[in-house]
């Protein structure tokens, strides 16, 4: 392969999209083809479908995994070595760290960006409604904190899966409510089954939930111009100030920690909220500015969290989580 073929500028075939085999990944990838495609003079993309270690270990509870990119890992190799030439993530499970070489080139409109609850037949529908004792599925330590600090009563159980495998292992039984992000419901049509979105006062979700990332090689003079077409520039701005957020305070997709920006009329607000793992004790706060400084917002908020405390919060769950 030439240079030029590797930085993009002799290519001639489609261009190489690539994402995991998930029923909600392929969602996305063909969403984001789809927005490709109506850009005048956008090639043909074709989807290709990678297996991450997320997907390999699939029994293996997100608490245990360790690391980083753990869903997303594979997927940047392929693009660092050419083997794909755009790569579609869930922003929440991107790392804030992004491998040299490679660039974020969008930031797609945000869907809900809320956690819903399901629930399965003749169960109450709202979270303070839940009997007593009521067993709620979620791999998240984020969601898992939350639900404890919100009803200490409920068991919670870890949940892997995708969603459709884990709407049916509630159906099944197993559990009477589980929590999933909304967004991802209503990309697969499962609308329908959220029994309530929780509020993000009482439950912040994940960094970067609802949000779809686009990632390109940096040097790469086709790929790169067309996805950039696609960014949404409040989008970016918000989950710019999370990320900002979650970097700054050391950690990756699986701390307890909830975080939500919002834009309007180019100002910028931003809250989180960091968890103990059991939900007894939460140091939240917030910052605002202009949605041009949205990293700085984010640093700004992450120090303060750790002023008030959440450097111990934290160091205690990783004590507690990481791997022997």
């Amino acid at each position: 392969m030439t240079a030029a073929d590797s930085d993009g500028a002799d290519r001639q075939t489609a261009l190489r999209l690539g994402t995991r085999g998930s029923e909600l990944a392929l969602w996305q990838a063909r969403h984001v083809a789809e927005r490709l495609a109506a850009l005048p003079g956008a090639p043909r993309v074709e989807v290709v479908v990678l297996r991450t270690r997320g997907d390999l270990l699939s029994d293996v509870p997100l608490t245990e995994t360790g690391g980083t990119g753990f869903f997303t890992a594979e997927i940047e190799r392929a693009l660092l070595e050419d083997e794909v030439d755009l790569a579609v993530h869930s922003l929440k499970d991107l790392a804030t760290s992004i491998p040299a070489g490679l660039a974020l080139a969008a930031v797609l409109s945000r869907d809900d960006p809320r956690d819903a609850l399901v629930v399965r037949e003749g169960i109450a529908a709202g979270l303070d409604e839940l009997p007593r004792g009521a067993r709620i599925g979620t791999s998240s330590l984020r969601r898992q904190a939350l639900v404890r600090r919100w009803r200490s009563d409920l068991e919670v159980a870890d949940l892997r899966g995708n969603v459709p495998t884990r709407i049916r292992r509630l159906d099944e039984g197993r559990f009477d409510a589980i929590v999933l992000a909304a967004a991802g419901l209503a990309r697969l049509g499962l609308e329908g089954r959220i029994a309530t979105r929780l509020p993000v006062d009482r439950f912040p979700p994940a960094v970067g939930q609802g949000a779809l990332a686009v990632q390109v090689r940096e040097s790469d003079a086709v790929a790169r111009p067309l996805v950039e077409a696609l960014d949404d520039p409040r989008a970016r701005a918000a989950t710019t100030a999370e990320r900002a957020l979650l970097h700054r305070l050391g950690g990756g997709c699986q701390l307890p920690l909830g975080a939500l920006a919002t834009v309007r009329d180019g100002a910028l607000e931003l809250v989180a909220t960091v968890c103990s793992r059991d939900g007894g004790r939460a140091i939240a706060g917030h910052s605002a500015g202009s949605a041009r400084e949205a990293a700085a917002i984010g640093e700004r908020l992450a120090d303060e969290l750790l002023a008030l405390g959440a450097r111990e919060l934290l160091a205690g769950f990783r004590a507690a989580t990481d791997p022997a």
